[in-house]
């Protein structure tokens, strides 16, 4: 049994780094701890396939541009015949303060678009997914200037924190574990 593992951000330099894209560092972060560096272009996305202890997994990050992301993972999915129930996808959170994780095994899309774009193409909202607390931005900033911005070295340092913790629940996943994010504060 294949797991795909979709981490989601915008291609490019100009928004590498960036507070949309900690789903692309979390599965940075799990191809450095296993040692799966060779990605390739396919699916309107970069993969990376491996094993861990036995299970295999595909990562998958989506190089369409955050609002139509499902068109790369639904591509990625058909070919390899996974079903929803065997996908995680780890995204950006505005809602959630800076560095918290949130865990669901199915749910809506939370108005983010990434998530509305993948039920609406998969056609399915049963999907495990992983929410990475960003926070919300302070004074005058937009929601869509803030998530293409680069956080502050406060902010950036608790979501590192958080990518870091996403490793061990992305193993979990691979291992058809049961994932439990342990509660956390925020400073």
């Amino acid at each position: 049994m294949m797991k795909l593992i979709v981490g989601l951000g915008n291609p490019g330099d100009r928004y590498q780094n960036t507070l949309h894209n900690v789903g692309f560092l979390a599965l940075d972060a799990l191809s450095s701890s296993l040692s799966t560096d060779r990605w390739l272009n396919r699916f309107k996305g970069l993969i990376s396939r491996g094993s861990y202890q036995g299970s295999g997994f595909i990562l998958l990050k989506p190089q369409t541009f955050m609002n139509v992301s499902g068109e790369s993972v639904l591509a990625c999915q058909q070919f390899f015949k996974i079903p929803t129930s065997d996908i995680l996808v780890i995204s950006d959170d505005v809602d959630r303060p800076a560095g918290l994780l949130r865990y669901r095994a199915s749910g809506g899309h939370g108005g983010h678009n990434g998530l509305r774009n993948i039920i609406q193409l998969c056609g399915d909202n049963h999907f495990h997914r992983i929410k990475i607390g960003i926070g919300r931005p302070n004074g005058k900033q937009g929601v869509s200037d803030y998530v293409l911005s680069k956080p502050s070295q406060k902010v950036a340092v608790l979501i590192d924190d958080a990518i870091q913790q996403t490793v061990g629940y992305q193993k979990d996943f691979i291992q058809n574990k049961t994932i439990q994010i342990q509660p956390t504060e925020s400073g």
